[in-house]
């Protein structure tokens, strides 16, 4: 039997046909560009939100208090004075660097450790497995509140403990994708070659799961930014009077009759921000999963 040359193992390699070219790659639908433009200004709010503030977002006029909109206040203040507008574009940032952290974290671990298992199989991905379906059956954000609130943290302990409780469905889901590359012929060619183990998993089996790693960089992306948005409500979050869509939430629960965007406005961003990054996501998975990966 003649051995397999590098060509024919590139060529097993393409498992979904040729590339599709740029020219003729179809464009996104009208609500992916849409979601698009949403998720690209909360990032320029993230960025730059500080310097682009109507007001001081921390500057309380205590003579202006629960006030509407109107008088140079487009979302009115809250309960201390300060504009609902500026606290809510300098609160982009808390809301949404950290979730970015828990979803770089838990990907980056939980995707090693995953090609890791899928890679090697046997007794180490047996164990890893039976470790993750251990952390995966633990009620996430109780774990968060008994350890947050335990050891008096704030906001930055919550980000660590919920990016541990993410690692687990970026273990499970990496793991699961590779171990199915594995067993595809083009990995048995790389192997007959004599192709080094690291080569192998960076150079061709990670390009074809790439696009299950970003799906669940932005799946954990959206779950830690309403997490993290629900631990300022309950208090255990941003710091007390720090801007943040969370707290926000909470502190217009008393303002709904007097000014409800205090609270309106922020749960709108939430929802807006996760369910663009969720569109987003859906796309890029379904584009880049046709085309076999991302190359």
């Amino acid at each position: 039997m003649a051995e397999p040359t590098w060509t024919s193992l590139e060529q097993t390699k393409d498992t979904a046909g040729p590339p599709v070219p740029r020219a003729r790659r179809k464009r996104p639908p009208a609500l992916v560009m849409l979601s698009g433009g949403v998720a690209a200004a909360i990032l320029v709010l993230v960025v730059i939100g500080s310097w682009i503030t109507p007001y001081d977002p921390l500057h309380q006029d205590l003579m202006n208090t629960a006030a509407r909109p109107g008088g140079g206040h487009l979302l009115g203040t809250d309960t201390l004075g300060r504009d609902v507008l500026s606290l809510l574009i300098a609160g982009a940032h808390t809301a949404v660097v950290g979730p970015v952290v828990v979803a770089v974290g838990a990907v980056l671990l939980g995707s090693t450790l995953g090609m890791l298992a899928g890679w090697s199989g046997g007794f180490l991905d047996t164990a890893m497995s039976r470790v993750a379906d251990l952390m995966y059956a633990l009620p996430g954000l109780l774990v968060i509140v008994v350890v947050v609130g335990v050891l008096e943290g704030g906001y930055w302990l919550a980000v660590a403990v919920l990016m541990m409780l993410s690692v687990p469905t970026a273990f499970r889901l990496t793991r699961s994708v590779a171990s199915a590359q594995v067993r595809l012929p083009y990995v048995e060619a790389a192997r007959t070659l004599g192709l080094p183990t690291r080569r192998i998993i960076f150079r061709h089996i990670l390009p074809n799961i790439l696009p299950t790693i970003l799906a669940t960089f932005l799946l954990d992306f959206v779950g830690a930014l309403i997490g993290l948005s629900g631990l300022s409500f309950l208090g255990l979050g941003a710091p007390p009077g720090a801007p943040d869509w969370g707290s926000l939430l909470q502190d217009g629960q008393s303002m709904l009759t007097v000014n409800p965007w205090v609270s309106l406005a922020p749960g709108l961003l939430i929802v807006l921000t996760a369910t663009s990054v969720t569109l987003l996501g859906d796309w890029m998975y379904e584009r880049y999963s046709a085309e076999g990966g991302l190359r």
